[in-house]
């Protein structure tokens, strides 16, 4: 392996680098990413549970708040559970294009990875060929089996810029879908809320009022 990558010359040390990010960001978004970090398992039925009971002050919310992702997006909509519930919803999703960008972060840099692997490596490869037709031009043929060589040396850079493109393509693929099946059941967790909090909202509109009438009497 290490004649290779010396075989490869100087182009190799970028590549090299793009290898060690690449896994880096791939390590840590798994890490990140991982279910019961972002969806906690029965979380979504537990604040459920709290919002029927009443059980809301301030500090319950806080505390749900800094969970994890779908503990975030429930903690944003009881902040404002006494509001209509468009407004409810246009605080969801304002808070969840957040959290959307929070999960998604490296990812752009690892597509970028995916697509500048195959470049660099293409570079490489026409850097040692430049060189090797110049040693041609200065020297000439000479053994054609040291040609063949020349030829075999340029293209690892090639193979190397593969080598680092098509796990990183496949990981930011696969961490891409994993995101949006994430998002897709934190809006399900988020609308059973709603559905929760719809009759308190409703009925907490109406007491006061309820209170507050008082009855007229007509005099004749």
């Amino acid at each position: 392996m290490l004649e290779l990558v010396k075989a490869g010359g100087w182009p190799m040390i970028p590549l090299l680098m793009l290898t060690v990010l690449a896994l880096a960001i791939i390590l840590e978004r798994a890490w990140t990413l991982r279910r019961k970090t972002v969806l906690p398992p029965n979380l979504g039925k537990e604040v459920r549970v709290w919002a029927s009971g009443g059980k809301l002050d301030p500090a319950h919310i806080e505390s749900l708040r800094v969970t994890s992702p779908l503990g975030a997006l429930l903690a944003a909509a009881l902040d404002v559970r006494n509001r209509p519930r468009d407004q409810i919803r246009e605080r969801i999703e304002d808070v969840g294009r957040h959290l959307v960008h929070r999960m998604e972060r490296y990812l752009n840099t690892l597509g970028t990875i995916s697509a500048a692997g195959p470049l660099l490596g293409l570079f490489g490869t026409v850097v040692g060929m430049i060189q090797m037709f110049l040693g041609i031009l200065d020297h000439g043929i000479g053994d054609v089996n040291q040609l063949a060589g020349g030829i075999g040396k340029a293209l690892v850079c090639t193979a190397a810029g593969m080598i680092v493109a098509i796990p990183a393509l496949m990981a930011h693929r696969w961490f891409r879908g994993r995101i949006a099946e994430y998002i897709v059941e934190m809006e399900h967790e988020a609308i059973q809320l709603l559905d929760t909090l719809e009759p308190r909202a409703a009925s907490a509109r109406v007491a006061p009022g309820a209170h507050g009438i008082t009855p007229t009497v007509s005099v004749d």
